[in-house]
């Protein structure tokens, strides 16, 4: 189907989407923790917000948010924002995080609905006739390669995610932690091990998703659905999941569209990463420093490119082998690279002063809640290719310089993170720390 390949490369929502979630987006790791206050008391949270910003997508905009941390039941959190711009672009979105079932003490519930309308968006998808002997999102392909267009974006998604009893999850299934200024109190008990059944805990995740896209340009006006699931399998062996000082965790995932119901097309994709921390210890003006390394890489054993060079069974760039935004190489473009393999590379140096500058404000500290802020410098090196081939993906890497401002507000990591790369310079703005997200 020639007409849906260009949404199959996903919508670029860029700086709209990034604050959004940089108002209120909770880390989606799987934590089940209880934040309590120093001397064990756990009491809910609130964030009622209205706000006013000015980006390219939205022009002037005004939006509302509401959030709440430890309701409806202690270790869980809801959040919804709307948004509306003079530039026509409007947006809803809800989000819930750690919501037990009721039928089982380990299953847990994560879901994610969002409806939004977005004025002129670039999106590197083929369509541009100055490049019409190219592909546009490879890694060989130009920084100019993409096309502008309006359209809808909505998405459902919800993450069933079992918690096994091994390891960690043999002894309990919500853990309370203690915080001091934002930070632990005392390094978790239990030792670290590489057996997942001594150590961390482990969890099985389902995740059913729906999306649907429409775009309309200056010479086209298509839409594209997609419904799937994913099947995953998660090992958190971190000390605090909101900011890891020591330990790992592993995620394996396969993502799966069969082609039923109303989708536009089957595919099928899968990515594994690895996170790791070291702790360097605290120092007369630091708080804590730690090193922090991420490996990522997918491939998509469906991509299928045909003799006249279009290419069937693709997975959304949202959910493929995709490079470039919030989470990896961000010094580039949301979904600047997109490809049928990829690998990523990251290195953090995490640094929190023993200075904040909030403290001296009641009124701040009242609504914001900032309890530390936090320095990162960070490289990254990645890859796209139309093939999982060793050599090839390590070869004629992308890189990304940058340094990163980050502040924990009311149990929840937010993040501006400024990156050079050859294309430019770009800052992207969001929330959680950007590894395992």
């Amino acid at each position: 189907m020639p007409s849906a390949v260009p949404l199959m490369r996903a919508i670029a929502v860029r700086g709209v989407l990034c604050l959004v979630l940089l108002v209120g987006f909770p880390p989606v790791a799987a934590s089940l923790e209880i934040l309590a206050g120093p001397d064990g008391q756990v009491s809910a949270q609130s964030l009622s917000l209205p706000y006013a910003f000015y980006n390219e997508n939205f022009g002037t905009a005004v939006g509302y948010v509401y959030g709440t941390v430890g309701f409806p039941q202690r270790q869980s959190s809801l959040l919804a924002t709307v948004m509306a711009g003079t530039k026509g672009s409007a947006m809803g979105f809800l989000i819930g995080r750690d919501l037990r079932l009721p039928w089982s003490e380990r299953l847990f519930l994560d879901p994610v609905v969002s409806v939004g309308y977005f004025k002129e968006n670039d999106l590197y998808i083929d369509g541009n006739l100055e490049y019409a002997d190219s592909r546009a999102g490879g890694n060989d392909s130009d920084e100019s390669d993409f096309i502008t267009g309006d359209g809808w974006d909505n998405y459902l998604r919800l993450t069933f995610k079992y918690l096994l009893p091994i390891g960690r999850g043999c002894e309990s299934v919500v853990d309370v932690c203690r915080i001091d200024r934002g930070m632990p109190m005392q390094t978790k008990a239990y030792p670290f091990s590489l057996n997942p059944l001594k150590s961390g805990k482990s969890y099985l995740e389902l995740r059913p998703f729906y999306r649907s896209q429409s775009i309309a340009g200056d010479r086209f006006e298509e839409e594209v659905r997609t419904n799937g699931v994913n099947l995953g399998l998660f090992w958190d062996n971190r000390d605090f999941v909101p900011n890891p000082s020591r330990g790992f965790s592993v995620r394996t995932k396969v993502s799966r569209d069969f082609g039923g119901l109303d989708s536009s097309g089957s595919w099928t994709n899968v990515d594994g990463e690895l996170d790791a921390y070291i702790p360097l210890g605290a120092t007369r003006y630091l708080r804590q420093q730690v090193i922090g390394v991420n490996f990522w890489t997918a491939y998509s054993p469906s991509w299928e490119v045909q003799a006249d060079g279009s290419i069937d069974n693709r997975p959304p760039a949202y959910t493929g082998a995709t490079l470039g935004g919030m989470w990896k190489l961000r010094g580039y473009p949301s979904q600047r690279f997109s490809d049928k393999a990829a690998v990523y590379y990251g290195l953090e140096w995490r640094l929190i002063p023993r200075w904040n500058p909030f403290s001296r404000s009641a009124w701040l500290q009242r609504h914001l809640g900032i309890q530390w802020i936090q320095l990162v410098p960070f490289c990254e090196l990645g890859r796209v290719a139309p093939s999982w081939n060793l050599g090839e993906l390590h070869r004629d890497m992308k890189w990304s310089l940058g340094l990163g401002i980050r502040a924990w507000a009311k149990g929840i990591v937010a993040r501006i993170d400024a990156a050079s790369s050859e294309e430019g310079f770009k800052i992207q703005m969001m929330v959680g720390q950007p590894f395992q997200f």
